[in-house]
């Protein structure tokens, strides 16, 4: 081992305790797996760190067991405590269930279910679950107020020297896995002890490697108490990434973090849903968003730095992903890597307008199509479209006030990427004579614009919604205003058609919330 700087004693006492941890009795070396294709577009060499392959699918084992295995015969007889958004839970939970010892969780009631659940699993009859509070700290109060006279012994999830000890030794498995140079390590941030851990090891055995911790913007205790030199505390935190939701930081976290920590960076939920599919792409693995956070925070780094050929390491430090968020993160990822554009398009409210907005789009894969009949002059339409790069957004723009659209773009808005791209419909005064219906067609470029073509020029789309799931064939649902006497052309019409379709005029719900 290279020889230890000069440091305060407490470094070094750190540095001995991350050497001696025990924390492969129940953790094991996890990988340091190149991501090709994301090092091909970002032009460094980016590395995983695969904390989501430990048996708990988090690195916050190790922490745990480190600090459990150490406590005497008399503390392990009366128990532990302690409070978690999931990862620490579950890694109390197996170090409880491998030691004897019983265990109190407490957990914020905004915890997934997936997390809850393996911790009752992992731990079985050796722990108790509780469920307290919005946030980690709601959970550390009900902690506290549950040790209080029970002899518990408190197993925090950050701030103590054994965990981040524990937490630590994931920078060393990084310095022993990649001797060659390395340009820096990005580090998810909760609490803060495996930024400390590995920023306080790191920093000692080889001081040029950059420790950059990586927040989300509504839960960025750690980067605001180093701005300001002192701990703050938060009102609210966001709850998206849930294993890095701290409303403050530890003291030994703060005191490790503002010596050893080179920056910190904040992203937003658009940029972490982009890393989660990064990952997946790289690995078919899929990150919770608190384990995607560092990948968030290297491509910011890479963007706004513009380092170029560097050796790159984020740690991937979690797996436990509540299913049921897969379809919000696939929605986000497209607009957080600038791969989709939003726009709101105002048209004239008059025959083959639509059909001359769809031209205009050209063969651009269309993410999304909102549209509902309004008022006699002007249609407003809401459309999604798949982009490379910014300035094919920028041509996208020109190209619609050149054909005399107006445009808004809106694909930084929050709102309406949130809410407003689902509210566009009602009801319409103007849509008599619609017949409603469902068609299927082949999920390729062009075949919206295919689909238009073959309508008749005569019956006026009165409503449209479409959006791209990713599958092999598109669905949309489409209004047409088709008067009575033209019904058996309409039939007939459907028949050369050649896309599945279904008649959805009577469905109830249409007739109640559409239906003009």
């Amino acid at each position: 081992m290279p020889a230890l700087q000069a440091g305060s004693i407490e470094r070094d006492d750190l540095l001995q305790r991350i050497v001696d941890a025990r924390v492969y009795e129940v953790a094991r070396v996890s990988e340091l797996e190149p991501a090709p294709r994301l090092s091909a577009r970002l032009g460094n060499r980016v590395l995983l760190k695969r904390e989501d392959n430990q048996p708990v699918f988090s690195f916050k084992l190790r922490g745990a067991y480190n600090k459990m295995v150490g406590l005497d015969a008399g503390a392990r007889a009366r128990g532990v405590i302690t409070a978690s958004a999931g990862n620490h839970a579950q890694g109390v939970a197996l170090a409880a269930s491998r030691l004897g010892i019983h265990a109190v969780i407490v957990m914020p009631s905004t915890a997934p279910q997936v997390k809850v659940d393996a911790v009752r699993a992992i731990g079985g009859a050796m722990v108790e679950v509780v469920l307290a509070g919005d946030s980690y700290s709601d959970a550390q109060a009900e902690a506290a107020r549950r040790q209080t006279g029970g002899g518990l012994t408190f197993v925090h999830p950050f701030d103590d020297l054994d965990v981040i000890a524990g937490q630590g030794t994931v920078g060393r498995e990084i310095l022993q896995q990649h001797p060659q140079p390395l340009h820096a390590i990005f580090v998810p941030v909760g609490g803060g002890g495996l930024l400390a851990g590995v920023a306080a090891y790191v920093k000692a055995l080889r001081p040029q490697v950059r420790v950059i911790g990586v927040q989300t913007v509504d839960s960025d205790a750690m980067a605001r108490s180093l701005e300001q030199d002192q701990r703050v505390l938060l009102d609210e935190v966001g709850l998206f990434a849930d294993g890095t939701a701290v409303k403050q930081v530890g003291s030994h976290t703060f005191a490790l973090c503002r010596q050893h920590v080179d920056a910190m960076l904040r992203v937003d939920t658009d940029a972490i849903c982009a890393a989660i599919r990064d990952v997946y792409q790289d690995t078919r693995s899929v990150p919770e968003p608190s384990g995607a956070l560092a990948l968030a925070g290297l491509k910011q780094y890479v963007a706004s730095h513009g380092v170029r050929e560097q050796a790159l390491v984020a740690i991937n430090s979690g797996a436990n992903m509540n299913f049921d968020r897969l379809r919000f993160v696939a929605e986000r990822a497209e607009v957080g890597e600038q791969r989709e554009a939003v726009f709101a398009v105002t048209i004239p409210e008059e025959r083959g307008s639509f059909r001359r907005f769809c031209a205009t789009l050209g063969q651009r894969s269309i993410t999304e199509f909102n549209y509902r009949i309004g008022d006699t002059r002007s249609a407003h339409i809401f459309v999604g479209v798949q982009i490379t790069e910014r300035d094919d957004r920028d041509a996208l723009l020109a190209a619609f006030r050149q054909h005399g659209f107006g445009v808004l773009d809106l694909t930084d808005d929050e709102l309406a990427k949130l809410h407003l791209r689902h509210m566009i419909g009602g009801r319409s005064p103007l849509a008599h004579d619609e017949l409603l219906y469902r068609f299927d067609f082949p999920e390729r470029p062009g075949a919206l614009t295919r689909f238009l073509d073959r309508m008749h020029p005569h019956w006026n789309i009165s409503l449209f919604h479409y959006r791209n799931h990713g599958a092999d064939y598109g669905r949309i649902l489409v209004g047409l205003q088709v008067p009575a006497d033209e019904r058996p052309m309409f039939r007939q019409f459907l028949g050369t058609l050649g896309y599945p379709h279904g008649d959805e005029s009577e469905n109830p719900a249409y007739r109640l919330l559409l239906r003009g």
